[in-house]
């Protein structure tokens, strides 16, 4: 009956024959019809181009947003998105980064396990997708859920098998705040190494993370390595600033060198964890250093352009949100007492222009988290044993239903399904198949396994940045 719907209500959009008396006899069928042309009869819809990938058809597309959902009528913007086309008898799973898109095919972990078709949608304000001109007020996670939301009606008339949201870091954050606005869309969740930060007051799950994680030796190291720098610091923002001034970089937003310094510097642990792991310990320099060294790992664990007005503009959008609804980790670093100059500056309201203005929200997460903990149902968390965004996951409480959370021994940022040890790999992929419908495909939980064959080109993990304050 569903596919029935679906190409009656097709072909009345793209003939224009469905009436009274019904199609007319020399009508296609839905399945006769170009999946790009059916997707580009959608009102609002419109292709940037296609690009050829062997065993999918990929389209990069624009779709006409309002501004204010809640005021449609006060202005549109164009936002993109990728279909990655496999088979309108396929699940389809509807992917977020919760920043910029990929414009290149790219399959997540749960579109090869269900071998389906994947929708993926630029988060809102992040550049092109960004209003024009910007009213910073209409950045809130329930206008990006009600893109979603329009997005998948858009799309349904297509794709009408099971849907999954899914995202990474923020991605995964984004994913669980679309099912709380609008949780009879998908029919199932799977959210990666997403904070769940309820109370933007209360951090001291990250100390006990910093406290514990790895190795007394590992830890110690990394520690005496940060201390080092700051015991340095002139020295090195010196050379910060000469770099600065040769590769043309500026401190406006940040203030400057010295701050941009003291942040990069923060960073160093936080970042490391994010995406280190036990076995790099030995590759931490000692303290005894030469600057030289010093300023190499820095930069490559933190990443000295970062802080730079250049480095900071693509974030903006997520720094905006972390500083008045998300909220942001703070954690105590009593090894480097007497050695930081600018108290406050490592928080979201340094990384966003002045003429933007911001207030904190305290009961956006905490809504959401009392919608996980008592409404939420078919959703999986993912987290890395030792990945710092971890320490503040969410979990389920009496009311949530056919809710799973896993911790991948030893992973890092990057903690996926594949990672799990072997009994939770194959309950999380036998839930993930029988939320998207496919549940006959995979004979015992036992057998679960992805679908598609892993494909070196489309299966590339998509590695989120390395900074302490972006997820």
């Amino acid at each position: 009956m569903r596919k029935a719907l679906r190409a009656l209500l097709t072909l009345a959009v793209l003939t224009g024959t469905v009436g009274a008396g019904g199609a007319s006899a020399g009508a296609a069928t839905a399945a006769e019809v170009d999946v790009k042309d059916r997707i580009l009869a959608i009102p609002g819809m419109s292709l940037i181009e296609e690009k050829p990938v062997e065993g999918y058809r990929f389209f990069v597309l624009n779709y006409r947003q309002p501004i204010d959902h809640r005021k449609p009528w006060k202005g549109t913007f164009q936002q993109r998105l990728t279909v990655l086309h496999k088979d309108d008898d396929r699940p389809t799973v509807f992917y977020t980064s919760g920043y910029g898109l990929n414009t290149n095919p790219a399959r997540s972990e749960p579109t090869r396990i269900t071998d389906g078709n994947q929708v993926s949608m630029e988060y809102r304000f992040f550049t092109p997708s960004r209003p024009q001109p910007a009213d910073w007020s209409k950045l809130d996670i329930w206008q990006a859920a009600s893109d979603q939301h329009r997005i998948f009606r858009a799309l349904k008339g297509i794709y009408d098998e099971e849907w999954i949201s899914t995202g990474g870091s923020k991605g995964g954050m984004t994913a669980t705040y679309y099912r709380r606005f609008y949780p009879d869309d998908m029919d199932g969740t799977v959210a990666y190494v997403a904070p769940n930060d309820v109370n933007n007051e209360e951090d001291s799950a990250y100390d006990e993370f910093f406290a514990t994680v790895s190795t007394k030796e590992c830890r110690d190291r990394l520690n005496a390595v940060q201390r080092e720098i700051f015991v340095r610091r002139d020295e090195i923002v010196d050379r910060y600033q000469a770099w600065a001034k040769e590769e043309g970089y500026t401190f406006e937003v940040v203030g400057s060198a010295d701050k941009a310094f003291e942040n990069v510097g923060l960073d160093l642990v936080w970042a490391w964890w994010q995406y280190g792991s036990e076995a790099d310990c030995g590759e931490v320099p000692p303290a005894s250093a030469s600057t030289d060294t010093l300023y190499e790992f820095v930069d490559q664990v933190s990443g000295f352009s970062f802080y730079t007005d250049q480095g900071l503009e693509y974030y903006t959008p997520y720094y905006y949100q972390a500083g008045t609804q998300l909220g942001s980790p703070k954690f105590a670093t009593p090894h480097l007492d007497g050695l930081l100059r600018h108290p406050g500056v490592y928080d979201p309201r340094s990384y966003v222009p002045r003429d933007i203005p911001m207030s904190f929200d305290k009961k956006a997460m905490r809504d959401i988290d009392k919608w996980v903990r008592t409404d939420a149902e078919r959703m999986l968390f993912v987290y890395g044993e030792n990945d710092p965004w971890g320490a503040e996951p969410f979990r389920p409480g009496r009311g949530s239903e056919d809710f799973h959370v896993f911790t991948a021994p030893g992973a890092n940022h990057g903690a996926n399904i594949a990672g799990l040890e072997e009994d939770d790999r194959a309950t999380a992929t036998a839930a993930l198949l029988e939320w998207a419908g496919l549940g006959a495909e995979a004979s015992t939980e036992r057998e679960a396994a992805p679908l598609a064959p892993y494909d070196a080109k489309l299966d590339k993990a998509e590695k989120a940045d390395r900074r302490m304050l972006r997820p």
